[in-house]
Parts: structure tokens; C-alpha cells; sequence
């Protein structure tokens, strides 16, 4: 009887002729070869089927005869057969500065990821296994997160910036079998401990080549390159197509909407990683409902920058190329240049990248002539009053009171807001078209900037406001797939998170009683909706330590819900999320009094000479600062001739934080000054930019007790 067997095998290789298979049953094949297509005869020592589970939508067309066809997405992986009907040869992923550079139209998407999936099942993957994916932003970093889901595995995802240590401990922990890694020097640097410790089915190497690993190491660890998945898979999609006694070998399970399509570490700045466990209908929602945030029409151009494996990025993906958008990949170091050779109309990004960006611009005003200088700064002035009474006459002002203002009060601020406003307009104008369309020429950003992973200071804010470039803050975690609140483009009120997502409840809660709170009270806040994620894997603990019985989600955050006002200034921001910190980064000091760190460093940050900044003082009786000087500001302060100790530095540092933190409940005391910056590669910075607080404590405790003496 002619057949075809799925093979469990780790290490399998396909010929002209034979296909032969290490570790599993042998068998031959004999291909005849037509011009119409391919016929495969083989003969099999096993009637044994294997369960295969498929994405509804995206294997409809291959498993039709199964009935399996749907017009709804059930999974993240049936996006891809949507939009390859409906988009087709219009350009999806632009991958520049890889080798090689790599462009992909929404059909070629959609084959990638159906080869990558099926040479997945072909090398022996099963159904729910985990598969880690250690890899930074890229083409090929969709695929095969895609191809993994599209088998009914489990992607456990990380970057290549990561230790060994904390890959190894995410690989062992989450019961990982095989690795797909970025390229060969990182499974290079990872491949003596992880042979040692733990157990590897096979490696599939994204980018790079194989010839750059060591021969002993792929003897004892089958390696695979990117293109041999795809190729294999491939040619095994062309037997399943070709041959209905092929297909008949499976039994077919649809992947669910509540199965965990991946499980994401937290990177979070505190204590060690765990498991989230998101599901297939976790991520749909963020899909289904950020149209509401990102209003984008197909062909639009995506900048993508940030760390996939992060629940923020990822999620934004899967929204933005379901629409048939062109996402075009960049890292740091290109960022500038691809922003102004692109163009694009939205880039998704964190606060420290806006911040960035705005020091950029702010170092271009100050270098230039006193004239341009003095225009370019009053024009700035000009523009942020005006957008401040075009907010009081629009109701786009946030309000923590109960009491309603009177009619006549509204009614008489309504119209002097709108008459400054018609006052300041031409001039704001003018300045667009001096001032403002050679910034907007330099960064892109036609639509909308959208910030989240952390806090925006409210300066940057309001200049991006001011210059007429849409910056929409949001809100989430990576136990809420992420995205929970977040501004609208039509509503963008400044200082606030945004109002929830559709289908999300958001609560403020007392942090002793947990007592629900009125709008306008601070607390603890806390979330509740279809994104919330099924529980920490392997952490029943944990999980019942965030999550409550009735699904409300603690996020360890600490703010407030503006009230809803039917007159006035603040008559269409009601129901807005106003953040204020993280309730584990709160100082106590030892006069009993409790100072959120935030709002310090967000002002002291306004110095040019600051780079970096953590505020410190737990069970002190004054605060203090841990500082990275900016030494290229200073120097130009000062003159590059000037001869600057450290003491001189300390000096001049106090002073910008007494400048800049004057308003300020509380002030900074000593500090200390050091050279080395915080980063990703030191640990010292999560995947979203943000400072690892405790960690930067723990490291300088010993300077720090010195500081205090």
C-alpha cells in the first residue's frame, strides 16, 4: 500500500531521491516526476496516526477535505491567510539591515510560515511542546514565531542580549526541547552551557551559516539553517497537497482560542522572570481592538524597532500587518537615518526613544545661529500656549474633583480660552511652516508616535503636542498581552494613560483594604478583561498573589481615574488613567513619609547634563541620586578646555537638580556620580529602556552606605 508516515525524528534530511531519517523509522521513497507536479510513492512499516493540530483559517485550504475552512480568526496564525487573500502582493516586511536584506509581500508571508510550520512537524515537534525562540527583532523572527504557533506548539521567547544564565534558566524552566536562535555567534555563546545542562532536540539557526559552528558542536546537537526548515517543509506541503492518502495519516485537532499560543518571561525590573502564559484569544483581543488606538489604512508604513519577544511589540505586530500595512525593521543605531529615509506614518516605540529624539531636536536649536535659536524657542513658547487653551475650550483637561463647575464659571473660561487661542493661531501656524515641517521632515511620524512600556515626561509631551506630531501614550503588561488603556487620536489628553481598552474594566483600589476607590483617589490599580492572561506557568503562588478570584488583575501600580466632568474644561476626559508610579519603587523615608520617585526623575531629567538618573533614600532621612552624567553636555558647558574633577561635576550636578526639581514635594540631597551608563547588556535596563531600580541599588550599596555617613 502506497503511504506517507509522519516522522518524530530530530534529525531528518531531504535528498533528490531518498529521504532518510536519523534517530526513527527508515523508509525509502521513489519520486516520479511530471510537469504538472509531483507524485510520491512510499511504503511504510506503520498505520500509526499523529495528531496534527492546524490553524483553522490558515490550513483550510490544504486540509478543505476535513472540513476545517472558517471565516473567523480563532488563532493568531489564521491573520495570515486573511490578509495574503486580501493584501497579496502589496509589500508587508522590509528587513534592511540584515544579510541579507530582505523584502516580503503578505502572500510570501504566508508561504514562509506555512514551510516553516510543516518543516517544524517534519523535524518532530509535537503538538504543545515548547519551542524556545531566542532571537532579536526581525523577518525571520515572525516566521518562525508564526510557524511554531501554526503547529499547536508553544514559542518561549527571549533576546539575544540576555545571559547565558537567564536563557538557560528560561529554556530549563519552561520544558523547552529545541532552540531557534538569532544566528551562530549567539548559539556559539550559549551552546557549551546548554549541552552541559539542559536538553536540546535540535538548533534552526535564523540568520547565519551553519559553517560558522564548530563541528563537534553540531555532532552532538543536530543544526538546522532557516532555509532548510523552510525547504523541507515545503516539499512536505507539496506531498499533503499532492496525495490524500498522505493527509489521511493525521488526526486533525483545530488549535483553540483558550490553548497558550506562548509563553513570555517577564523582564521586569524587579526579582527573577516568570512564565506568562498568554493564549491565542489573549493576543486576538489586543488585534481585534487597537483599531480604536491606531487607525491605519493598508499600505501605511510601520517603523519597527523594539524587541519582539516583548509583549508590547509583538502584540502591535500582529495588529498593524493584519491590516495590510509595511513594516519596515530598525534597530538603535539606524533609527535617525531609517526615520527620515522612510517616512513612516507610525512608529511604536518606548519613552527613552521619543526622549531621544527630542534631545536631538533640542541639541539642533541650541547649536544653531542666535537668531534661529530665538525664533525657534519663542515659536515653541507660542505653540504650547496655544494647544494649552485649545485643550481647556475642547475639554481635553483632566479633573480629580467631584464638583461640578457652575455653567456661567465654564462657560466664561470656554470663551477666553477660545479667543487666545483664534489670538495665538496665526502665529502657530507660522511656526508650522518655518519651524516645525523641517522636524516633521526629519522623523517621519505623518499619523502618530505611540509610547508605552513606561512613563512620557510631561515636558516631552507637550513639546511633540506643541509641534503638531501625534504622540499617543498607552498602558498595559505582559500579564495583559499587554495593552489595557491607551489615548486616542482624537482625544489625546496629555498626562494621562488614555481611557480602557473595548471589553477592559479598570479600577483603583486602597492598598491596605483593598477598598474600591472613587474616580479622583489614588491607589493601587487594577485590571480586568479578555487579555488577561491564564496564570504564571508553574508559579500557582505567583499567580494567586496577582490575580484574585473574581479575574482582577493587580498590577502593582499606583494611580487614579480622572472624573467625569458634564461642563468645562474637563468635560470629555472623564474615565481617563492617570499614573503615578510603581508601587515597589516607593521611598520611605525614615520620618515616615512616602516620596514617589518618578516625578524627581522625570524633572531632573529636563538637564541636559543628566543622562540617567535613579532616586534613592529607603529608611533615609533625605533622598538622594545614583547619576550618569551627560560629560559631552558638560564639556560644552564648559568648554572642552576646561579641566572638570569629579568633585566639580558633583557640583555642578546639584545645582541643575535644585534648577529643575525647585517644584518638586520633595528635594535630592547627596548623590553620587558615576561613569558607566545603565544598559540592556548590563542588566541593568529591561527590553523596554526602563532602569532596573533595585538592581542599580543592590550594585553601588556599598558608595551608597558611604554617601549616608
Amino acid at each position: 500500500m502506497s503511504s506517507i508516515i509522519a516522522v518524530s525524528s530530530p534529525s531528518l534530511y531531504y535528498r533528490r531521491n531518498r529521504l532518510s531519517i536519523k534517530g526513527g523509522d527508515v523508509f525509502s521513497c521513489r519520486r516520479k516526476c511530471s510537469t504538472s507536479r509531483v507524485r510520491v510513492y512510499c511504503e511504510s512499516k506503520t498505520e500509526e496516526k499523529q495528531v496534527r493540530k492546524y490553524s483553522p483559517l490558515l490550513d483550510g485550504p490544504v486540509l478543505s477535505e476535513n472540513n476545517v475552512s472558517t471565516a473567523e480568526f480563532k488563532t493568531i496564525p489564521d491573520i495570515w491567510r486573511s490578509t495574503a487573500e486580501k493584501f497579496g502582493d502589496r509589500l508587508a516586511l522590509v528587513d534592511p539591515h540584515h544579510d541579507p536584506p530582505t523584502n516580503m509581500t503578505y502572500k510570501q508571508v504566508e508561504q514562509d510560515i506555512l514551510d516553516f510550520s510543516e518543516g517544524l512537524r517534519v523535524t518532530g515537534i509535537k503538538p504543545t511542546e515548547k519551542i524556545a525562540l531566542f532571537a532579536d527583532n526581525s523577518c525571520r523572527w515572525l516566521i518562525a514565531d508564526q510557524g511554531i504557533m501554526a503547529t499547536g506548539a508553544i514559542n518561549v521567547v527571549r533576546g539575544s542580549r540576555s545571559s547565558v544564565e537567564e536563557l538557560l534558566h528560561i529554556y530549563e524552566h519552561s520544558e523547552s526541547v529545541a532552540l531557534v536562535v538569532d544566528n551562530p555567534e549567539l548559539y556559539q555563546r550559549i551552546a557549551d552551557s546548554f549541552k552541559s545542562k539542559a536538553s536540546v532536540r535540535f538548533v534552526i539557526l535564523l540568520w547565519g551559516e551553519k559553517s560558522s559552528i564548530s563541528s563537534h558542536t553540531m555532532e552532538e546537537i543536530p543544526v538546522y539553517s532557516y532555509k532548510e526548515i523552510i525547504d523541507t517543509g515545503h516539499e512536505h506541503r507539496e506531498i499533503l497537497a499532492d496525495s490524500h492518502d498522505a493527509r489521511e495519516k493525521y488526526v486533525y485537532e483545530p488549535i483553540k482560542s483558550d490553548d497558550i499560543a506562548a509563553l513570555i518571561y517577564t523582564s521586569g525590573t524587579t526579582g527573577n522572570p516568570k512564565g506568562v502564559m498568554l493564549t491565542h484569544s489573549n493576543l486576538l483581543h489586543q488585534v481585534e481592538n487597537f483599531w480604536d488606538i491606531v487607525p491605519a489604512d493598508p499600505g501605511d508604513r510601520f517603523l519597527s524597532m523594539l524587541p519582539p519577544w516583548h509583549a508590547y511589540e509583538r502584540a502591535c505586530e500582529y495588529f498593524t500587518l493584519s491590516l495590510g500595512i509595511e513594516q519596515v525593521y530598525t534597530t538603535v543605531k539606524h533609527l535617525k537615518d531609517d526615520l527620515r529615509h522612510y517616512q513612516p506614518q507610525y512608529m511604536i516605540s518606548v519613552p527613552l526613544v521619543f526622549q531621544t529624539l527630542y534631545s536631538g531636536i533640542q541639541k539642533q536649536i541650541s547649536t544653531s545661529s542666535a537668531i534661529r535659536k530665538l525664533v525657534a524657542l519663542s515659536f515653541i513658547k507660542i505653540s504650547m500656549a496655544y494647544m494649552q487653551f485649545k485643550n481647556i475650550y475642547e475639554g481635553k483637561c483632566l479633573s480629580r474633583t467631584q464638583k461640578q463647575p457652575s455653567y456661567i464659571a465654564a462657560t466664561l473660561e470656554w470663551l477666553y480660552a477660545r479667543v487666545i487661542a483664534a489670538i495665538l493661531l496665526p502665529l502657530h501656524v507660522l511656526a508650522t511652516k518655518i519651524v516645525y515641517s523641517k522636524i516633521h521632515s526629519s522623523i517621519g511620524l505623518s499619523k502618530a508616535g505611540i509610547c508605552g512600556g513606561g512613563s512620557l515626561p510631561t515636558h516631552v509631551d507637550k513639546f511633540y503636542e506643541a509641534i503638531g506630531t501625534t504622540v499617543q501614550v498607552g498602558y498595559g503588561l505582559t500579564e495583559s498581552s499587554p495593552v489595557v488603556a491607551a489615548r486616542r487620536p482624537d482625544c489625546n489628553v496629555l498626562g494621562s494613560v488614555g481611557p480602557p481598552l473595548r471589553h477592559t474594566e479598570i479600577k483603583v483600589v486602597r492598598d491596605e483594604t483593598g477598598e474600591d476607590l472613587p474616580p479622583g483617589s489614588t491607589g493601587i490599580v487594577k485590571v480586568r478583561g479578555p487579555q488577561i492572561m491564564q496564570g504564571y506557568y508553574k508559579n500557582p503562588t505567583a499567580t494567586k498573589q496577582a490575580l484574585d478570584d473574581d479575574g482582577w488583575l493587580n498590577t502593582g501600580d499606583i494611580g487614579w481615574i480622572s472624573t467625569s466632568q458634564s461642563l468645562g474644561r474637563s468635560r470629555n476626559s472623564g474615565g481617563f488613567v492617570v499614573l503615578e508610579g510603581r508601587a515597589k519603587d516607593t521611598i520611605v523615608l525614615s520620618t515616615g513619609e512616602n516620596v514617589e520617585p518618578e516625578q524627581l526623575e522625570e524633572a531632573a531629567m529636563r538637564s541636559s547634563l543628566i543622562q540617567q538618573i535613579v532616586v534613592i533614600g529607603q529608611d533615609q532621612r533625605r533622598l538622594g541620586a545614583i547619576i550618569v552624567p551627560n560629560k559631552e553636555e558638560i564639556l560644552a558647558s564648559k568648554g572642552p578646555s576646561t579641566e572638570l574633577s569629579k568633585e566639580k561635576i558633583t557640583g555642578l550636578l546639584s545645582e541643575e537638580l535644585r534648577k529643575w526639581t525647585t517644584d518638586c514635594s520633595f528635594q535630592i540631597g547627596p548623590i553620587l556620580v558615576i561613569d558607566e551608563p545603565f544598559t540592556i547588556d548590563s542588566g541593568l535596563m529591561t527590553a523596554t529602556m526602563k532602569i532596573r531600580r533595585n538592581q542599580v541599588v543592590e550594585l553601588y550599596k556599598d558608595q551608597i552606605d558611604d554617601l549616608y555617613k
